[in-house]
């Protein structure tokens, strides 16, 4: 009789267990790769033909070339991007989503929403800011002012005469006309609109005297003389149009005048660590390329590209500016 040895059970069930441990180990290196052969998609939260959507597919075709795999952009309006940015914030977190917004649906909807689907803090990491985007406020050329002085001046002495137009209750506009109201003594009016289109052509009609917006749509009506600029919002001159001064170098230094804020990318919070980190490094090579800065100065903007960290680290700081501020003016749009 030939007797099979004890110790033959024994290193079956360590072999098995080696064999376990090892594929075990090998798990998420496997699903990394295999995340790495899948389309990415980026989701914009807004329509089509936007400057978000433009940049957007740039980016795509860049990322599509440095990482050889197909980049296509989806284009998920609603809710004021709340739509786009909460099935993002519920997509599976393999970096094979991306969500690539302006701060709206990730900055002012906080103080905007009593409750969202998702929580902009804790359902996203961050990626890159690719863009920054420019803000300018101008006034039609029949009011009798050319620097925010004047502006100021004029509107004291003529209460409820300034309409000052803005794409919706809590945005950069608005808060910039209640921040006059509060801070500077003037009595002006707010008029919402739907977009910066229809705000601008009134704007340019007379219907209403001011408004803020983006130096890309602006600057046209500026260089044809149909509207005048007063100054320009954040730290800096915008690229877009450098012979516009700040407020802040007329002496305005309030933090509602000094914000910017990016396009910025991001993925599902449990996204891989090294998986946000190739991309982050990706993302940062395109907007230093000499052919993607390029485009986005001419849309406007201004190149950015910092790490996931940098990028967090900035969000963290803008948002409670933001939301006080937005919440100073009661807006709600609940």
């Amino acid at each position: 009789m030939h007797m099979i040895p004890r110790s033959f059970p024994t290193r079956r069930r360590c072999l098995a267990v080696a064999l376990a441990a090892l594929l075990g180990a090998a798990g998420p290196a496997l699903a990394q790769q295999a995340a790495s052969t899948k389309t990415l998609r980026i989701v914009v939260p807004f329509p089509a033909g936007g400057g978000a959507d433009v940049l957007a597919r740039q980016l795509a075709e860049a990322l599509s070339k440095r990482l050889g795999q197909t980049v296509i952009v989806d284009n998920k309006a609603g809710v004021g991007g709340n739509l786009g940015t909460d099935a993002v914030a519920k997509a599976t977190p393999d970096g094979s989503t991306l969500l690539f917004t302006p701060p709206a649906p990730i900055v002012q909807a906080v103080a905007l929403y009593k409750k969202l689907p998702y929580n902009p803090q804790s359902d996203f990491t961050f990626v890159s800011d690719v863009a920054q985007a420019r803000v300018v406020c101008v006034v039609n050329p029949q009011l009798p002012v050319k620097t925010a002085a004047e502006l100021f001046a004029w509107t004291k002495a003529n209460p409820g005469k300034l309409a000052i137009g803005s794409w919706g209750a809590g945005s950069q506009p608005h808060l910039v006309q209640e921040l006059f109201d509060k801070d500077f003594g003037t009595q002006t009016l707010h008029v919402p609109y739907k977009g910066e289109a229809p705000l601008i052509t009134d704007l340019i009609g007379g219907q209403i005297g001011m408004t803020c917006a983006s130096a890309t749509a602006l600057k046209p009506h500026i260089a044809a003389g149909k509207l005048r600029t007063i100054a320009t919002i954040g730290p800096t001159r915008a690229a877009a149009l450098p012979e516009v001064p700040t407020f802040a170098e007329g002496g305005y230094k309030q933090e509602v005048l000094q914000l910017t804020g990016p396009f910025s990318l991001l993925v599902p919070a449990k996204t891989p660590p090294e998986v946000v980190e190739r991309l982050g490094r990706e993302v940062v090579a395109i907007v230093r390329t000499p052919e993607m800065t390029k485009q986005i100065e001419a849309l406007g903007m201004e190149p950015v590209g910092n790490t996931p960290a940098e990028a967090a680290a900035g969000y963290k700081a803008r948002l409670p500016v933001v939301v006080k501020a937005i919440r100073d003016t009661g807006a709600t749009l609940d």
